[in-house]
């Protein structure tokens, strides 16, 4: 039945002297003398207070009098006659609940009678067994009395005043605001704005299109879309959890290793990111996109943060090639070679508005005598400008962990291609290079699958692009090994490009392969020798004049003619701009370097740069360019210098660093391979996460050295597994599965997260299924790994769900298994738990969603055992109904500010030890509440970041421990003594 079609059978001259009989009579004015507070709704019913003229019995009464005139009327009756009791009671029990609401009669206006009638059906027990046309009846029947009820309300004679007192209170304190953000924002001209559109339409054009090694053969471009051509990549990392609970539902460590996430939305999360990655991972690919995002006028998916940023590309190679002082922001576009003149101290301005995107990419491309002077340029910028979004990349050993943590940078780690990101860029390769690469896209993509050596090449964007021209240009055959590679590689670029595409001499200069790489490798010796990636134009041409007279085939050329030659027609060359060149990729540079050193026999020279961070590639293509005598001596050399080391570290360093260009060398004697193994297998086990990578940067042939499970420590047989997690071959499947049953819960813990860098069911297949579930999180972050689990039959009793599950295959999961733990994390997705009858052993639950959606707690079963709750988006009902969980001992409470009735549900939880609230909260705490159980309290930062601590003592009787999160607390010596503060 309608609101209207009631309000029909029901005359509001009959009726409402009966509904206005819920209200008292109020006294004149605005309420601003006499009555300092508010009066609330619960002051304003005449069954509460000190008016108190009905009783819940006459309340009770007028409801049956509303039913029964309701059904007076001609017609058939609204609900069914059985049911006529329970309609009443239920409109009744509604009715009494305008007394529980906590608002005031302004505030129920402004709510409308549609959202008061839906707050009185919330704050009432719902109707139990009614059909389906009694309950729409009392739907609408309490719709219409909520009509009635406003409109007695804004005839109160304090009702006009008071709104507009409240009215004028808020425009007051809206235009405060509003002058606020006038003077906060810095006036933008219309000069700034037009030259902000035409400098993004530049970014846009010049870094929208990505180059991809090898693939301009014949008539297909060497250059693809931005869009169609860039691979969205994952980075993972550590990252500081004190305060925020781990995957285990407790307090996390000071650091734990993050979940993978997309590299491209690394900033989304994380104002200050320093990332890294190999050579030819796609750090400079990143930024172009990063770039071009923000540029955009409609972002791609998942890019809407970029939006209103203003790039700013600074490759540090370019700002440094002669040494000059890092610029200051009004040269930003000018050191980084922009022709566009900005408006004077635009700049400035967009930065000091916290609107930049500054991107400093290559760290490691500066020699390591100027990246101190790099980081203190860095701070500096920081220490101006608050609310930008930087991006600082390297490769991973340039700088030292943590060398800008203390400026609050979170370091990630770009991860290889995982086999379905090989795929998916084989195929976007293979659909730019034209219909005449169609036939080799499925050959090398069985390839990759089935051919270990040339999937354990496809490990970045680079080594993929290399492999698939090759793949190509040699009709479907790959050469083995990563020096064949590139040999085959520089092959192409240098004689066959040209010749296959009758392409002759347009520089009058003819040279076969070998002397081309004679004299280009003379310029990546320099380059190297020098800490150096680019070098002055004039440079590069004394360089390759001084040379050519040695080189036969090109003696009798003019030397001008064979520097332009090599210039536009080797393909491994650029100029970045009119008087400097450079390589096209790093790689390149590192390989010919090698050669170099070889061909000149420089091996002091490798040596003394074997720390240096710029010469790990270089040191490792040299052995690989190495004679079997030449290599036994370079690498007999590293180990001698890692026994000269003067700490663990550069000791380590060296020893991987002969392992691993162990792998490089084409033949080597068996009494150095066997010392370089031996030497290898005295640091394992490792004895950190950090020196776990560092050697599983050794490749596969560490798998073999491994030990255990027996005979390891827990802490031991963790080390091991974060090392062969690292080495993302299959052939790491038989080591991990035989630690799937290990008693440690960190060890198969970290067998759980490594399920990201795998292939999903393999890995399931071989290592997942095994995993004893005791105590145990299984980490499922999309639908692909969720399914797994359930087509495995699986039924963990922990389950860490994030964004990319589907609600179906959740509820599925839920089905399946006895849920004792569940982390819950929720995107735009519908935030409902899943029913109420699969949660009824649930003991920990935690609630993060993304966006805020709201969710309740009257999902959860009220006889759930629930001891740790932790939410970071708020539930509808705020803390109403907690006190129904009595085993409650572990609250961790995101944005939810607590009213004085919240602090009392909180007292009611009985075994509640650790409390995690927002520090603004404390002002409301009641003097009389008291926890006596709460012996950790962690305080998260809400509106003001200074608080004080004397209030929390009589509180909290049994405080052991205060954490502080982001905030300033002060007043610690009106605490006990032995009340310990600690600072997150």
């Amino acid at each position: 039945m309608e609101p209207a079609l009631i309000g029909a059978r029901l005359a509001s001259a009959a009726i409402g002297p009966l509904l206005k009989k819920l209200l008292v009579s109020d006294d004149p004015g605005a309420g601003l003398t006499g009555k300092a507070a508010q009066v609330r709704l619960s002051g304003l019913v005449s069954f509460r207070g000190e008016k108190r003229t009905l009783t819940e019995k006459d309340v009770r009464r007028l409801a049956r009098t509303l039913v029964e005139r309701s059904l007076d009327g001609p017609g058939e009756a609204p609900f069914p006659a059985d049911e006529t009791e329970a309609v009443i009671h239920t409109l009744g029990t509604t009715l009494l609940a305008l007394g529980d609401l906590d608002m005031d009669d302004v505030q129920a206006v402004r709510l409308g009678h549609t959202t008061l009638a839906r707050r009185l059906r919330m704050a009432a027990p719902a109707p139990d067994g009614l059909s389906t046309d009694s309950a729409l009846y009392l739907d609408s029947m309490t719709e219409w009395a909520a009509l009635h009820i406003l409109e007695f309300f804004s005839r109160r004679s304090t009702f006009i005043a008071r709104s507009l007192v409240e009215q004028t209170r808020g425009q007051t304190e809206l235009i405060a605001k509003i002058d606020e953000v006038i003077r906060r924002t810095p006036r933008v001209d219309g000069r700034d704005m037009e030259f902000e559109r035409r400098y993004l339409a530049h970014l846009a054009k010049k870094h929208g299109r990505l180059t991809i090694y090898g693939v301009d053969l014949h008539d297909s471009p060497d250059r693809w879309p931005l869009d169609m051509a860039y691979l969205s990549l994952e980075a993972t990392g550590r990252e500081a959890g004190a305060g925020v609970p781990d995957e285990t539902g407790h307090l996390a460590p000071p650091q734990r290793e993050q979940a993978p996430l997309r590299a491209d939305l690394a900033l989304a999360r994380h104002d200050r990111v320093l990332l890294r990655g190999l050579a030819g991972s796609g750090k400079t690919t990143l930024v172009q996109w990063l770039t071009v995002s923000a540029a955009a006028e409609g972002q791609p998916e998942g890019m809407a943060y970029l939006q209103g940023r203003v790039p700013f590309v600074l490759p540090l190679r370019t700002l440094t090639r002669h040494g000059e002082r890092l610029p200051a922001p009004e040269h930003f576009l000018a050191a980084a070679g922009c022709p566009l003149t900005p408006p004077e101290g635009w700049a400035d301005r967009v930065l000091a508005a916290g609107r930049g995107l500054v991107l400093v990419d290559g760290i490691d491309e500066i020699p390591e005598a100027e990246r101190g002077r790099a980081r203190d340029w860095l701070r500096g910028l920081l220490d101006a400008y608050e609310g930008n979004r930087w991006l600082v990349t390297s490769r991973p050993t340039a700088v030292r962990d943590d060398w800008l943590a203390p400026d609050g940078f979170t370091e990630l780690t770009l991860t290889p291609m995982s086999r379905a990101e090989v795929a998916t860029f084989v195929r976007r390769w293979h659909r730019a290079a034209g219909p005449e690469a169609e036939p080799y896209e499925q050959p090398l993509l069985d390839a990759l699958r089935t051919t270990e050596h040339v999937a354990q090449l496809a490990t970045n964007p680079l080594m993929c692009g290399l492999i698939c021209a090759l793949h190509r240009d040699r009709r479907g055959y790959l050469p083995r090994g990563r020096k064949a590679l590139y040999e085959a590689a520089l092959s192409m670029l240098l004689t066959r490009r040209d010749r296959e595409r009758d392409m002759g001499a347009p520089y009058g200069i003819a040279l076969d392969e070998a002397p081309q790489i004679q004299l280009i490798q003379r310029l990546a010796y320099w380059l190297t020798l020098n800490g150096r990636l680019q070098m002055d134009r004039s440079h590069a041409e004394s360089v390759i004049a001084e040379a050519v007279p040695a080189v036969v085939e090109a003696s009798g050329c003019e030397p001008r003619k064979v520097f332009t030659h090599l210039l536009h027609r080797s393909g491994l060359l650029r100029e970045p701009t009119a008087d400097t060149i450079d390589f096209v990729h790093r790689t390149f540079q590192d390989y010919l370097a090698a050669k170099a050193l070889v061909d000149h026999w420089d091996i002091g020279v490798l040596v003394r740069h074997a720390t240096d961070d710029q010469w790990e590639d270089v040191i490792r293509m040299a052995v690989g360019h190495a004679r079997p005598r030449e290599c036994a001596e370079i690498l007999r050399e590293l180990l001698s210098a890692a026994d000269r080391a003067e700490d663990r570290q550069t000791s380590l360093r060296l020893t991987l660093l002969a392992a691993t260009a162990l792998e490089h060398a084409t033949e080597v004697p068996l009494e150095v391979r066997q010392e370089v193994l031996a030497r290898t297998a005295e640091v394992i086990p490792p004895r950190d996460p950090d020196e776990a990578r560092e050697l599983a940067a050794v490749g596969r042939l560490v798998l073999d050295l491994l030990p255990g499970p027996e005979g390891l420590s827990d802490e031991e047989a963790k080390m091991v597994v974060i090392t062969a997690t690292h080495i993302t071959v299959d052939a790491s499947f038989p080591y991990l599965a035989r630690f799937a049953a290990h008693p440690a819960l960190d060890v198969r813990a970290q067998l759980i997260w490594a399920w990201q860098r795998f292939e999903v069911r393999p890995y399931a297949e071989a290592v997942v299924s095994r995993l004893d579930p005791t105590d145990l999180y299984f980490i499922l972050d999309d639908d692909e790994r969720a399914a797994e689990v359930l087509r495995l039959g699986l039924a963990p009793e922990g389950l860490r769900i994030g964004e990319g599950v589907s609600y179906a295959q959740l509820s599925a999961l839920v089905a399946r298994s006895g849920l004792r733990q569940l982390h819950l994390t929720r995107g735009d997705q519908d935030p409902t738990l899943p029913a109420r009858d699969l949660l009824a052993r649930l003991e920990f639950l935690s609630v993060i969603l993304t966006h805020h959606a709201p969710w309740r707690l009257g999902d959860l079963p009220p006889a759930a055992p629930l001891g740790r709750l932790h939410f970071v988006s708020a539930p509808e009902e705020g803390t109403r109904g907690l006190a129904h969980y009595r085993d409650l001992s572990d609250l961790f409470m995101g944005p939810v500010h607590l009213t004085a009735d919240s602090w009392r549900e909180l007292a009611m939880l009985p075994r509640l030890t650790s409390l995690a609230v927002e520090a603004d909260s404390l002002d409301s705490c009641p003097a009389d509440v008291v926890l006596p159980t709460v012996d950790t309290l962690q305080l998260l930062t809400g509106t003001r970041s200074s608080h004080s601590l004397e209030p929390i003592a009589a509180a909290f009787p049994a405080l052991r421990k205060i954490i502080g999160r982001g905030l300033a607390l002060h007043g610690a010596e009106h605490l006990p003594p032995d009340i310990e503060i600690a600072f997150s």
